[in-house]
């Protein structure tokens, strides 16, 4: 098939070639229904950029590309730091490109496609993981990539992270002063960087042991792992549960077995939200300004194409909140 050129979109929406060339470049010089209208006849035949122009021009496209999981966008916490991004970007005039996919492979085709097309001046990694093959990809494409995550698991790009090791010894600081000495911890999938980072840290730490249970935090998952962890005659006196949601299902979890928080266990989650001070008991919380942290990507991200950001550095600092579950 014929690539569709900017002279068909120009016939198509009654325009001149020039204003095509406006619209499509985000250019100032034409009303914004004109704009609108080549935009949609744009998208009606499927026209990509000519990314043979684009490489010769060197022209930037003031757009940062960002994939997220399809779902992922139900979660508050995901919503909170997109915003955070996107009020950032817009201050500069930037555009937001977001997608959606349904795993890695499709999200490493879209990374090439963007890096092909000049699509984009970057694009945002975000929930990073152990080994994680888009990280490899990028590093090899002429694409700039900023991760969303540990420093320590960007291989090599440029990144800005949450100190998730200071947030576990605040946790371990606020448990041992209490007088707890063995914690379960009800965690994400192990392949994920945040909770890599999080066992390297509980296990650096003094005074106190961990016993984990890895899991998809689904309901019925952490109810059968907290089940586990507290029907044994050694059980933990507190459990850490990785998200707010998963603090709630661990609570009625312990409420039938005829346990009470915090007088017979305590309970601490990983990242505060309302739902947390909503409970019964209210939910001590380990987190950090979400929307905060989303600002500082964005300003990462344009650091990174301004050429002032090399290597990581840490974006935000989880602190304790400490409510009557603890």
């Amino acid at each position: 098939m014929a690539r569709v050129t900017i002279t068909e979109i120009a016939r198509r929406a009654g325009v001149s070639k020039g204003a095509v060339s406006y619209a499509l470049n985000g250019q100032p010089g034409v009303s914004a229904s004109t704009r609108a209208r080549v935009l949609r006849v744009a998208a009606e035949l499927d026209w990509v950029p000519n990314s043979a122009a684009r490489m010769l021009s060197g022209a930037r496209t003031d757009t940062i590309g960002l994939v997220l999981a399809r779902g992922a966008t139900r979660e508050p916490s995901v919503l909170e730091f997109v915003a955070g991004m996107e009020t950032v970007l817009a201050r500069h005039a930037q555009v937001l490109l977001l997608r959606m996919a349904s795993g890695v492979d499709e999200e490493v085709a879209g990374y090439r496609k963007w890096a092909s097309e000049r699509r984009v001046d970057a694009v945002v990694v975000v929930e990073v993981l152990v080994d994680d093959p888009r990280v490899a990809l990028l590093g090899s494409l002429d694409l700039p990539a900023l991760v969303a995550g540990d420093p320590g698991l960007a291989g090599g790009l440029a990144a800005v992270g949450v100190d998730d090791g200071a947030g576990v010894t605040a946790l371990v600081e606020h448990l041992v002063g209490r007088g707890h000495r063995t914690v379960g911890w009800v965690s994400g999938p192990a392949h994920l960087g945040r909770v890599h980072v999080r066992e390297r840290a509980f296990a650096a730490a003094e005074g106190i042991a961990v016993r984990q249970h890895a899991t998809d935090l689904t309901g019925g998952a952490v109810d059968a792992a907290t089940r586990e962890l507290l029907g044994g005659d050694d059980r933990p006196t507190a459990i850490v549960y990785d998200g707010g949601p998963a603090g709630v299902a661990g609570l009625s979890a312990i409420g039938r077995l005829g346990l009470r928080v915090p007088d017979d266990v305590a309970v601490v989650v990983w990242g505060d939200s309302a739902v947390c001070g909503v409970t019964e008991p209210a939910l001590t919380a380990v987190g950090c300004d979400v929307a905060a942290y989303g600002a500082a990507v964005g300003e990462g991200v344009l650091g990174l194409v301004g050429g002032r950001l090399r290597g990581g550095m840490m974006g935000a600092v989880p602190t304790l909140r400490v409510r009557d579950s603890s």
